[in-house]
């Protein structure tokens, strides 16, 4: 049985994963451009983003009611749990880290530019291959081994869960500025810059 909190944090990490990919569209093309202001201002806007919505609102809701209950209905999963929650505890501190050194590049010029470069593809591609581990093994638990009162707390904990650079249904209006200023100007697939 589909849970509508599983269909949440797939089309989140849907989500996340194109802001990711086109954060490194962005990087690739460098701020030589669209010109520097409003290349800085995307990657800071989509690095507010990361902070604010996975971080503050999507991982607690896993860490604190999704993963407990898979790893008490599939305790083969705990290792990976353990593995997620730790990178979880750590996802603030990077993204603090990269608009540290995104404003160093932006501030103290081309000098600057290759460690934010090397940082943020490394985040990139831990961030993905974060979301994948999740769905590869803690989803397909939840889908076959949670049983229905589990289901039924999982779906009203993420039914008031909005992602708000949703580009469908409900958006939280408090994120409508940095949703238009995101998609406004940053690249395919995410915006339309």
């Amino acid at each position: 049985m589909k849970s509508d909190a599983l269909r949440t944090v797939r089309d989140e990490h849907a989500s996340l994963s194109a802001m990711l990919r086109s954060m490194l569209v962005m990087i690739d093309r460098g701020p030589e451009t669209d010109g520097p202001e409003r290349f800085f201002d995307v990657l800071r806007a989509m690095l507010f983003y990361i902070g604010e919505f996975p971080e503050k609102l999507h991982h607690p809701k896993e860490s604190d009611l999704l993963f407990p209950r898979v790893a008490r209905a599939a305790p083969h999963t705990l290792e990976t749990i353990q593995r997620l929650e730790k990178e979880h505890m750590g996802g603030e501190d990077r993204v603090r880290e990269l608009v540290h050194l995104l404003m160093a590049w932006e501030y103290l010029g081309e000098p600057r530019r290759q460690a934010f470069v090397d940082e943020a593809q490394a985040y990139v591609r831990f961030y993905l291959a974060h979301m994948k581990l999740e769905e590869q093994v803690v989803l397909p638990a939840a889908e076959q081994l949670l049983d229905e009162a589990d289901r039924r707390a999982l779906d009203a904990a993420f039914s008031s869960h909005v992602d708000p650079l949703s580009p469908e249904g409900q958006r939280d209006p408090t994120f409508d500025r940095l949703f238009t200023r995101i998609v406004r100007l940053a690249p395919s697939p995410v915006g339309v810059g």
